[in-house]
C-alpha cells in the first residue's frame, strides 16, 4: 500500500521547488498518542518530492504537520482524508478513530490520510479518477452506513466494495438516490467540496454541496453601512465554517449574506443568538438591545451568536494568588485597538485567582481550568501555579490564558561565521553576549559585531546560558525568527547592531548606526500564507503607523523587493513575480521593525 499511495501523491506534487529549511516532518495533536507535547516522527520516502510517510494510529481528534521539531513551520488545514495543508493553518480534523497510512508533501502541503475500508468512491469526478478508490469511513452508530468529505470535479462516480467490480452500486440519479449493481455512473455535474453519504444495505446515497465562501458579512439597517455597504466578518483560524467581527448595531433590522451579493443571504430568528435560514427574513434589533458585540456565525450549522461588549472601566485579577490577596485586585491594562482584551504581567505565588470588572464583584469570571479557559459569572477560582506569567483576559469571551515567562542571564552569538570563527567548545570562551534591555528582559542587543561569510555546513545561532539546551536558528538573514534547534543563520560579512528577542526568538541583522527597535512578529498578521499573488499585511501596533517599508528577503538574505506604503487597513505587496520558496517579510518604519517567515507558491 506504501508504494501505492506513494505513487498517486506523487501525481499531484507536479509542480514544486525544494524546501530547504524542511530537515524532518513529524504529526502532533491531540489525535496521536504524544498529544500536543510529544510529535511522531515521519519517515522520508521520496526525497526529491520531500515526501514523508507514517503508519499510525490516531483518535477523532486533531492533528497537524509541522518540521524540524518546532512550530515555525506548520501546516493545517479543514480538509480530512485529502486536502493541503498551508503554513499556520487550523488542524486538520480526524474523521475516526483508526490506523491510517499517512502521506505529507512538505513541498507542496498535500496530504492523504489512507483508511482501510470496505467501501469506497471511484470515478473521472473523484480525486484519483478510475485508478484507484478513495475509501469512505464507517458510521459509528450504523454499520451499513459510509461517509467522508472530499472535493470533486465534474465527472462521474460509482460505490464499490473491497477495491473490486465484483459488488458495485450506480445510479443516473443525483445528488440523492439509490445505487443498484453493476448501475449506471453517478453524474457530477459540478465542481466542489461535497460530504457523501452511502448506506451499503439500501444503496441510498446523498452528495451534499459544502460551499466555500470567499466572504462573510452583515449588512442592514442596524448596521454602520445600512443596506448599503456591508461590515465584513473574519474567517476563525480554527473552523472556517466561523466567521467572526466586532460591530455596532443600532435598533433596525440586518442580515448574513455570502460574498457580497444577495444570491446566498440568511436571516430570521431572534436577536441576539439563535438558528438562521436561507427563507428567513431581516433580524430585528430593538433600541434598547444597541451597542458594541462581539458577533460569531457559522455557516455551515447556521447558528448566529451576538455578545455585547461591556465597556468597563478597569479590569483586575484577585485572590490570594496575586500581590493583592482576595483584599486588593490588580489592575489589567486594556488593549488600545480592542476594549474586550486586558493585559498583565504579574508574579503570582500557588493559590488561586479570578477576573473582576471596576474594582466589584457585580462581574466577575473563574473557572477551574489553569493556565487557559473560558471564565463565566460567578465561576470557580482559578488554580494558578506559582511564577512568572504574562496574562490575557477577554472581557467579553471570557476567554483567560496565563502564559509563563522564561527569562534568561546570558544569551550570546556563536559560530563559525561569528568574531570568533568556531563553534564553542565545553566552555563559553567563543560565546559573543548580547547585552539585556533593563526594561524588557526578553529584549537582547549587541551595538556592533562583525560577521565573516557563512562557510559550508556554517553559521551563527543565538543561544542561552552558554549551552545547547536553548538555542535559536533559521537560515533567513538579516531578519528572521528563530527556533528551537532551528538551521544556522545563514550570515554575510559585514559589521552589524544585532536585535534579539528571547521570547519569541525574532532577530534582526542591521547598519550599526541604525536606531529601530525590535518587535515581536506577533504583531503583524500575513494572510494569505502560504501566498502565490498577493502578501495581505495587517499591522496592529502603534509602533508602525504612518509610512512604512515593507522588504522582502530570501532565506539567503538578499533582498527581494521593498515597497512604502500608508498603514490604513490592510496593505498589499504583489508577489506574482517572484519565484516559489520561503522569504522573510520585514516591515519598518525610522524607530521599529518587525519581521515573519512567508511562503511563496506557484
Amino acid at each position: 500500500m506504501k508504494s501505492r499511495l506513494l505513487i498517486l501523491l506523487s501525481a499531484l506534487c507536479m509542480t514544486f521547488v525544494m524546501n530547504a529549511q524542511v530537515t524532518s516532518v513529524a504529526i502532533i495533536g491531540s489525535g496521536t498518542a504524544g498529544g500536543w507535547d510529544t510529535e511522531t516522527p515521519m519517515e522520508l520516502a521520496d526525497d526529491t518530492l520531500q515526501l514523508y510517510y507514517l503508519k499510525v494510529n490516531l483518535t477523532a481528534n486533531e492533528v497537524k504537520f509541522r518540521a524540524n521539531n518546532a512550530w515555525a513551520i506548520n501546516w493545517g488545514a479543514v480538509d480530512f482524508p485529502l486536502g493541503t495543508g498551508v503554513q499556520g493553518g487550523p488542524n486538520i480534523p480526524v474523521a475516526v478513530a483508526g490506523e491510517y497510512e499517512i502521506l505529507f508533501s512538505a513541498i507542496t502541503g498535500e496530504y492523504f490520510f489512507y483508511y482501510e475500508s470496505p467501501i469506497g468512491i471511484i470515478g473521472s469526478a473523484t480525486p484519483y479518477g478510475w485508478d484507484e478508490d478513495i475509501n469512505l469511513f464507517p458510521n459509528a452508530t450504523d454499520t451499513n452506513k459510509y461517509f467522508i468529505t472530499l472535493p470533486l470535479i465534474q465527472g462521474a462516480a460509482k460505490f464499490r466494495k473491497d477495491d473490486l467490480w465484483a459488488t458495485n452500486w450506480g445510479s443516473e440519479n443525483f445528488p440523492s438516490g439509490i445505487g443498484t449493481q453493476d448501475g449506471k455512473d453517478i453524474p457530477i455535474p459540478n465542481a466542489g467540496k461535497y460530504s457523501i453519504t452511502f448506506d451499503k444495505s439500501t444503496g441510498e446515497y446523498d452528495f451534499q454541496e459544502l460551499i466555500d465562501f470567499k466572504s462573510i458579512g452583515i449588512i442592514g439597517s442596524a448596521t454602520a453601512g445600512g443596506w448599503d455597504n456591508e461590515t465584513p466578518l473574519t474567517r476563525d483560524g480554527g473552523n472556517a465554517d466561523v466567521w467572526k467581527g466586532t460591530v455596532n448595531i443600532k435598533e433596525g433590522e440586518f442580515k448574513f449574506r455570502a460574498d457580497s451579493a444577495w444570491t446566498i443571504s440568511w436571516g430570521g430568528g431572534t436577536f441576539p443568538s439563535d438558528t438562521a435560514s436561507l427563507t428567513g427574513g431581516n433580524i430585528a434589533v430593538t433600541a434598547d438591545q444597541a451597542g458594541d458585540y462581539l458577533v460569531t456565525f457559522n455557516t455551515k450549522s447556521l447558528i448566529y451568536n451576538f455578545l455585547k461588549i461591556e465597556d468597563f472601566e478597569s479590569i483586575g485579577i484577585i485572590g490570594d494568588a496575586t500581590p493583592g490577596g482576595w483584599d486588593n485586585e490588580t489592575k489589567m491594562i486594556q488593549d488600545a485597538n480592542d476594549k474586550s482584551i486586558w493585559r498583565l504581567r504579574v508574579d503570582l505565588v500557588a493559590g488561586e485567582a479570578k477576573f473582576r470588572a471596576n474594582n466589584d464583584w457585580v462581574f466577575n469570571w473563574g473557572s477551574a481550568d489553569f493556565p487557559s479557559g473560558t471564565g463565566v459569572q460567578d465561576g470557580a477560582n482559578i488554580p494558578v501555579v506559582a511564577g512568572d506569567y504574562k496574562i490575557t483576559f477577554n472581557s467579553t469571551t471570557g476567554e483567560y490564558n496565563f502564559e509563563a515567562v522564561v527569562e534568561y542571564d546570558k544569551i550570546s552569538l556563536v559560530g563559525n561565521a561569528g568574531p570568533f570563527g568556531d563553534w564553542p567548545g565545553d566552555d563559553d570562551s567563543r560565546d559573543t553576549y548580547l547585552n539585556k534591555n533593563p526594561n524588557d528582559a526578553n529584549h537582547w542587543t549587541l551595538a556592533s559585531v562583525t560577521l565573516k561569510d557563512t562557510p559550508v555546513d556554517g553559521g551563527i545561532k543565538f543561544r542561552a546560558e552558554a549551552a545547547w539546551a536553548i538555542n535559536w536558528g533559521s537560515a533567513a538573514f538579516p531578519v528572521g525568527v528563530g527556533t528551537q534547534n532551528g538551521a544556522n543563520i545563514q550570515c554575510t560579512a559585514g559589521t552589524y547592531k544585532i536585535d534579539f528577542r528571547s521570547d519569541t526568538g525574532d532577530y534582526a541583522f542591521a547598519e550599526p548606526s541604525s536606531t529601530y527597535d525590535l518587535l515581536s512578529s506577533d504583531v503583524i498578521k500575513i494572510f494569505p500564507n502560504p501566498a502565490k499573488d498577493v502578501l495581505n499585511v495587517e499591522i496592529n501596533t502603534d509602533a508602525l503607523r504612518g509610512n512604512v517599508t515593507a522588504t522582502l528577503f530570501n532565506i539567503n538574505g538578499e533582498q527581494i523587493k521593498s515597497q512604502i506604503f500608508q498603514v490604513n487597513g490592510i496593505a498589499k505587496m504583489n508577489v506574482s513575480d517572484v519565484i516559489a520558496g520561503n522569504y522573510v517579510l520585514r516591515i519598518s518604519n525610522d524607530k521599529n521593525l518587525v519581521a515573519k517567515s512567508v511562503l511563496i507558491v506557484k
